[in-house]
């Protein structure tokens, strides 16, 4: 009973730790070994209330961040544009961010709109492995050749949508990622669009 309970503390802590603290240091770490030169169109899947939307477009002095999500509400309470906004605002990167309400497998941008695309967690939320896939699919659709692919989500999704797509590396983003334990760590999917 004492360990079961310590197991419990733990894995709460742990998921604490990564909600509050640990993805938004990954994330910022991620962007910058993305090695933006800060003039990058990007779009962000399933934003949300725009922590990695906003990370990124503080180092998009001349460039734009695009967030989209559907804004159900069922992931996130408060998971709305005006929150998003808000918080962009914030931040002080209103200017140069943008949210629109749009479903991730039928992407209303044209074919190679933007340098980058990234995703916290957002694609294994689609119910079928059919739109998960169709999700990527989109993604790599309305990436420039060269346009680098940054998707983080539970290691058996990053794998599969990497061997969906026919290319890119996998890296476990370690502790500071975990939700509760290494059993529900995080991998990032990272994949450069060929020319």
């Amino acid at each position: 009973m004492v360990t079961a309970g310590t197991v419990l503390l733990a894995s709460t802590g742990i998921y604490l730790h990564t909600t509050l603290h640990g993805k938004l240091r990954i994330w910022r770490q991620e962007l910058d070994r993305a090695d933006l030169k800060g003039d990058e169109q990007l779009l962000d899947l399933g934003c949300g209330r725009g922590a990695v939307l906003i990370e990124a477009a503080r180092r998009l002095p001349t460039g734009h961040a695009v967030g989209v999500d559907l804004w159900s509400g069922k992931d996130q309470s408060g998971n709305r544009p005006e929150a998003t906004l808000a918080n962009a605002a914030a931040a002080g990167v209103a200017d140069r961010v943008e949210v629109r309400t749009a479903d991730m497998t039928a992407l209303p941008f044209a074919d190679d709109s933007f340098d980058v695309v990234t995703s916290a967690l957002a694609v294994h939320n689609i119910p079928s492995p059919e739109g998960r896939y169709r999700a990527v699919d989109e993604a790599m659709r309305v990436l420039r050749p060269g346009g680098q692919l940054l998707v983080a989500d539970f290691w058996p999704m990053a794998r599969k949508y990497a061997e969906h797509i026919g290319q890119g590396t996998l890296r476990g983003l370690g502790p500071g990622y975990w939700y509760g334990g290494p059993w529900l760590g995080i991998t990032l999917l990272h994949a450069v669009k060929r020319r």
